[in-house]
């Protein structure tokens, strides 16, 4: 009897965690919801790294993503990552529109937040702020988590966070 009672409690407890985890990655900020905002470990020496982030948008009326900040590194913006001709190509994606009653996904192989010039490597369970600004919403502030190396964070495989990439 005093095991069953030791497993349940067990059990209690590792759902009341995963469920603290879970509401953790997830933030509302009036008509938006950010889901799992994270990145991957960089490499030691690594001057860029990304982060990504899933945003719904409830409200009955479009907004823009308008910029992205964060102390970690020297300069942060919203990028786009494509095929073209054959050839991988990432550049700035500029305003960034979540559509009313809808999602944009930021994820590796496309839309990601850039970060240049990291003044530190991304560290797997460490976590650093980033602040996206929306037209309407105003800022938001987002705890991004640093998972492993080889995570795929949202069940996307993406390329290594580490590479440079210039302009």
């Amino acid at each position: 009897m005093t095991k069953f009672i030791i497993r349940s409690l067990t059990l209690v407890f590792a759902m009341a965690a995963f469920i603290m985890t879970a509401t953790a990655h997830e933030q509302t900020h009036g008509d938006l919801v950010l889901h799992h905002a994270w990145a991957r470990a960089t490499p030691g020496g690594a001057k860029t790294g990304a982060a990504y982030v899933r945003i719904e948008n409830h409200g009955m009326q479009a907004d823009k993503l308008i910029g992205a900040a964060a102390d970690i590194a020297a300069k942060v913006e919203i990028h786009n990552m494509s095929m073209e001709n054959e050839v991988m190509v990432m550049k700035p994606a500029g305003d960034l529109e979540i559509p009313a009653h809808g999602t944009v996904e930021l994820k590796p192989h496309g839309l990601h937040i850039m970060l240049m010039g990291l003044k530190q490597p991304l560290k797997e369970g460490d976590t650093f702020p980033v602040t996206l600004t929306f037209e309407k919403a105003g800022p938001v502030d987002l705890q991004v988590v640093v998972e492993a190396t080889d995570s795929t964070g949202t069940g996307h495989d993406g390329p290594e966070d580490g590479e440079e990439h210039t302009h």
